[in-house]
């Protein structure tokens, strides 16, 4: 009697555990290891450092000012080799003095202001996305943490049952024994099945904390919160083309570098600027003169680099070869989505055709083993004999459960390697 109310607390202290716990689902747990995962504060340092570095190249637009001075003594001056009558011809000071402002202001920069803008953007989108393929990549561990702790999870309930139905035969015979119908040998192996019942789900527990443990470092929650997790039911779209963030790298990739050849083109068109200065000094434009004076010129200026001994044409040459290379990723990327796809259809193919034949087998052994139940309580087969037949029904049903979290877990598979996740 204490034995049953000790079960009876049990049970009851489990349904109170299990009703406190939320349901976690995978996409539960997707969201939870991206939003915990330290790559994502990437995603806002790369746009603060794009931001900057706009607002940096946006400054090429403004006047450019520089403040300069200098003194200088010189060993020789200018002179005026010729004599007049009555006139005093002033000699130039060997020490010279000045203080000037510089300014230039770009009037036509050949397009290399807009064209640094487009690279930035073309860079800072390039980031963003290499970071989105790392937290990518993030989805595949979650996936086979999250259902290889769901199939232990559920192996567990099986193992439960099987213990519960051990307990009821166990009263049943000790009854039997009491009475001298039976030999405490079949209690004994009753017994024994129970302590290997047991034995099972302690392993089970403890591999199922290995892995919760993993999955709660990953999703930065604590293991208390995956305990209670469920499935739900996907059907993959075979016909959605496929939306890897690989595939939109390799498309940022493109624009960065063809943003990196518009730019070598502009660094050699013609640039218009203006500049003046304005200065205190001696002399000051007047050469002639040795008094400290003020002086001001203003100018329109143009620079073009006419050659550049094909530096830019070979610069070209090798961002098209780098171009090259990512168009052959992208190639051998796909083919290997495309294998990959087709060997997960095909699991889930093989799996839905397994689980017709689970069911079947399971009805089956069901009926053997309610048929053993009854025959080892008329005595006519040994204990052996029931718990062979048990055993096999309960393989019968580990195999569906596996069979079925292994399909969810492929149409996930299908879902992640094409990148359309719901």
């Amino acid at each position: 009697m204490k034995r049953v109310i000790e079960l009876i607390f049990f049970g009851m202290l489990t349904v109170q555990v299990a009703w406190g716990q939320q349901p976690v689902s995978l996409e539960d747990c997707q969201q939870w290891a991206r939003e915990y995962h330290p790559l994502l504060q990437q995603k806002e340092l790369y746009e603060q450092m794009g931001t900057l570095k706009l607002e940096n190249n946006e400054t090429n637009k403004l006047p450019q000012v520089d403040l300069n001075a200098q003194a200088t003594y010189q060993t020789d001056v200018t002179e005026v080799g010729i004599a007049l009558p009555n006139v005093a011809i002033p000699g130039q000071a060997k020490d010279q003095y000045k203080m000037y402002l510089d300014v230039k202001q770009s009037i036509w920069d050949g397009g290399l202001t807009k064209a640094n803008a487009i690279l930035e953007q073309a860079r800072t989108a390039t980031n963003l996305q290499t970071v989105e393929v790392e937290l990518y990549q993030l989805r595949e561990q979650v996936n086979s943490l999250f259902f290889s702790s769901f199939l232990i999870q559920q192996n567990l309930a099986l193992l439960e049952r099987k213990l519960a139905t051990l307990t009821a035969r166990e009263t049943q015979m000790f009854s039997a024994v009491e009475n001298g119908m039976r030999l405490e040998s079949d209690l004994d192996q009753i017994r024994a099945e129970q302590v290997k019942v047991k034995q099972q789900q302690l392993e089970l527990q403890l591999q199922r904390e290995t892995v919760v443990a993993a999955l709660a470092i990953l999703t930065g929650k604590h293991p208390d919160d995956l305990q209670q997790l469920e499935i739900e039911s996907q059907q993959p779209d075979l016909n959605q083309l496929p939306g890897r963030p690989e595939l939109a790298l390799f498309e940022t990739q493109t624009s960065l570098l063809a943003a990196s050849s518009d730019l070598l083109q502009k660094k050699r068109n013609p640039k218009l600027f203006g500049f003046g200065q304005a200065g205190y000094g001696r002399p000051g434009l007047n050469m002639l003169s040795s008094d400290f004076d003020t002086y001001a010129l203003v100018g329109l200026g143009v620079s073009w680099s006419a050659f550049d001994w094909k530096n830019t044409r070979r610069e070209k040459e090798i961002i098209q070869i780098q171009q090259d290379l990512v168009t052959t990723r992208e190639r051998q990327f796909e083919r290997n989505i495309r294998i990959a796809l087709d060997g997960e259809y095909r699991k889930m193919e093989q799996l839905k055709a397994l689980l017709l034949s689970d069911q079947e087998l399971i009805d089956l052994q069901a009926r053997i083993t309610a048929s053993a139940a009854s025959k080892l309580e008329n005595g006519t087969i040994t204990t052996s004999d029931y718990l062979q037949d048990l055993n096999a029904e309960l393989a019968a049903r580990i195999a569906l459960e596996t069979h079925k979290v292994q399909l969810e877990a492929a149409k996930v598979n299908y879902q992640t390697i094409k990148g359309n996740n719901p």
